[in-house]
């Protein structure tokens, strides 16, 4: 009996093996292509698009140009073609190979900023160029007819980059200090947990044209994420922490200056409110409609994470 295929996008992304690794357990043939895999495209070019998705059954889009702290306006046009021209050239590609399930990844910066756990239903309102093209993206794939969206909380993992990373190693060596009470919401997710969101995405006819965030089922505040991390690194929960008011002064003063001599501040007021916001995003929708069960709580996922960061030599 043929396998059904399903072309990943952006498979070689912190993300994407994982979602190689848990189509290939779920039976299907997967053909794993970024620009950096042993099957190369680029998702700015339609013609690679439909080279690579042919004979296809569903895509896994999870190529994008991610969240990056205080951008350039240089890179605002990258952000447009990647995130939106590069949905639209795979929605286009997919349409004219007769791909049945478009499974979209996407972001719960779409959102933005609020005091509220927000839902499916709440009014995104993102404040992020990289949260505003991955909401115009998310519209391209709805409109197709055979796409499905998943909101994917902050993603963490033995893959994973940027701000979690930085603070993995910050807190595995010591060297953390928190920023305020630490009691402000985030909503994350394991990497393998959103890699199986992704297979229900595209097996459940449910799941089409449906919109769905994914989280691990909890909310957690900095320090309980602090305090996962510092328990799977085998060290104590860090103590030190600095008031909020006197470092939203610091980083304002720091980047007035480095603008007067036309440098950047690595610590800018911008990155400081990101750290301070509240994130707190409901996930109960695709538990509920597609049977999702998140596999991992904060203890057994930074427990896996840090192992395999230290396997790997990023920590």
């Amino acid at each position: 009996m043929t396998k059904p295929l399903c072309v990943v996008t952006g498979a070689s992304g912190a993300l994407g093996p994982a979602i190689v690794a848990a189509f290939h357990d779920a039976g299907f043939d997967v053909r794993p292509t970024s620009r950096h895999s042993a099957i190369r495209s680029d998702v700015t070019s339609l013609e690679d698009m439909q080279r690579v998705i042919d004979g296809a059954d569903c895509v896994v889009h999870a190529a994008a140009m991610l969240h990056i702290n205080d951008p350039s306006p240089a890179l605002h046009d990258v952000y447009r073609r990647v995130n939106i021209g590069g949905t639209e050239n795979a929605i286009r590609a997919a349409e004219r190979t007769g791909v049945s399930r478009f499974v979209h990844l996407s972001t719960i910066a779409v959102y933005g900023p609020a005091k509220t756990v927000l839902t499916e239903g709440s009014t995104p309102s993102p404040d992020t160029i990289y949260g505003r093209t991955k909401l115009e993206s998310e519209q391209i794939a709805l409109a197709s007819g055979f796409g499905t969206v998943l909101r994917l909380a902050a993603v963490y993992g033995g893959r994973v980059k940027g701000n979690y990373l930085r603070l993995a190693r910050a807190v595995a060596r010591r060297r953390f200090v928190s920023i305020g009470s630490g009691s402000n919401r985030r909503t994350v997710v394991f990497d393998r947990d959103a890699a199986a969101a992704a297979v229900l995405a595209a097996q459940k006819a449910g799941a089409v044209s449906q919109v769905f965030n994914v989280t691990d089922g909890g909310l957690h505040t900095v320090r309980d994420i602090v305090n996962a991390i510092a328990a799977a690194a085998g060290t104590s929960s860090p103590r030190l922490s600095i008031p909020a008011a006197p470092v939203r002064i610091a980083a304002a003063v720091a980047e007035d200056a480095a603008r007067f001599f036309h440098l950047r501040t690595p610590v800018t007021r911008a990155l400081i409110e990101k750290y301070l916001e509240d994130v707190a995003v409901d996930g109960t929708k695709i538990q509920r409609d597609l049977g999702f069960t998140p596999a991992y709580d904060l203890s057994r996922g930074w427990a896996e994470a840090i192992r395999e960061m230290r396997h790997d030599g990023l920590l």
